[in-house]
């Protein structure tokens, strides 16, 4: 007699692909190492990475053990987006198909290497850039990075009589990445494994560059206890300060929406980097307002509340579709 196995059982027995293997030297609660090891599951053994210098590359690679079981480039700061589309050219000149990927962290990404991958955007290479966003230089210090949310405290934005820490607003490196007219760029955060699965297939899928913008929250360089990571991140989302969307040749395609949305402050208050908001200063009420209408502002141009939508929550995963523009 034949015993048929379901096919969901023997899915739950078929060992996960493991591209970042355990024993790193990441600190306890790292929200990149969470996301980097979600996306090579999701992406699979056959890839080459390109890997910006930053955290990342820092507690995966002491010399001379590595954490990596993937094709593995140690690229500069500001080159990965070069170096990345090199490793694409010669593969394709070899007649391979193997995907490349691109790794940087927001200093790699947003600062020191976009005219790198600007033009590897523009140039058209098929490569995967994923953004790790822990929203500072942690590596060095914690210093600001254009990716450093406005007011937040940083080793080079300490607030004081001038300022309430960093003066500058976070800059939206997806819209920029977006308007050179890539077939797909899209956001998503560590609080959402799922999420983070599915567009990672979804760009490893197209033929052209693609562009992944993860939050990575980070317990030391913002504040909390490690344990917390997920709770931190999933605020994050939830409050609008960091909207969760898809975009198709620069057109919004698809939103994750809201039904819950509690304000910033629950969101700020568990970081110390925003402690200096909380002080009985007129200034740090006027802030954590501006921050709030930040909030505001990203929930109603993205319409994140849903209206008329199936909603989401923090269990679920639907998603509303837009009417994005289109090129042909």
């Amino acid at each position: 007699m034949t015993t048929i196995i379901p096919i969901s059982e023997l899915r739950n027995k078929q060992p996960r692909f493991r591209g970042l293997e355990s024993g790193h030297r990441a600190c306890l609660g790292c929200g990149e190492a969470l996301a980097a090891r979600l996306v090579i599951e999701a992406a699979g053994p056959d890839v080459m990475v390109a890997n910006a210098t930053g955290c990342l590359e820092i507690f995966t690679t002491p010399w001379p053990e590595s954490a990596w079981r993937i094709p593995w480039v140690h690229s500069l700061f500001e080159n990965t987006g070069a170096i990345a589309a090199g490793m694409e050219a010669a593969l394709k000149a070899q007649g391979k198909s193997t995907k490349v990927l691109a790794f940087g962290g927001d200093g790699g990404t947003f600062d020191i290497g976009f005219q790198a991958l600007s033009g590897m955007l523009e140039r058209g290479h098929n490569v995967l850039y994923v953004c790790f966003d822990n929203e500072a230089y942690m590596n060095t210090g914690i210093q600001r990075s254009s990716s450093t949310p406005h007011a937040a405290m940083t080793t080079t934005s300490p607030p004081g009589k001038e300022r309430m820490g960093k003066r500058h607003l976070k800059k939206d490196i997806v819209s920029i990445v977006a308007a050179h007219h890539i077939p797909y760029a899209a956001t998503t955060s560590v609080a959402y494994p799922s999420d983070i699965r599915k567009k990672i297939r979804r760009a490893m899928a197209i033929d052209g560059p693609t562009f992944l913008q993860i939050h990575s929250p980070c317990p030391l360089g913002w504040g909390y206890e490690g344990d917390q990571s997920i709770a931190v991140a999933r605020l994050a989302v939830q409050t609008g300060l960091f909207p969760i969307i898809e975009l198709e040749r620069g057109g919004l395609a698809s939103v994750m929406p809201l039904r819950h949305i509690p304000p910033v402050t629950d969101y700020m208050k568990i970081q110390q980097r925003f402690r200096h908001l909380f002080l009985d200063d007129l200034r740090a009420k006027e802030e954590l307002e501006h921050i709030q209408a930040i909030a505001n502002h990203n929930i109603e141009v993205y319409n994140l509340r849903g209206e008329g939508k199936d909603a989401f929550d923090s269990k679920g995963m639907d998603t509303v579709r837009r009417g994005g523009i289109r090129w042909a």
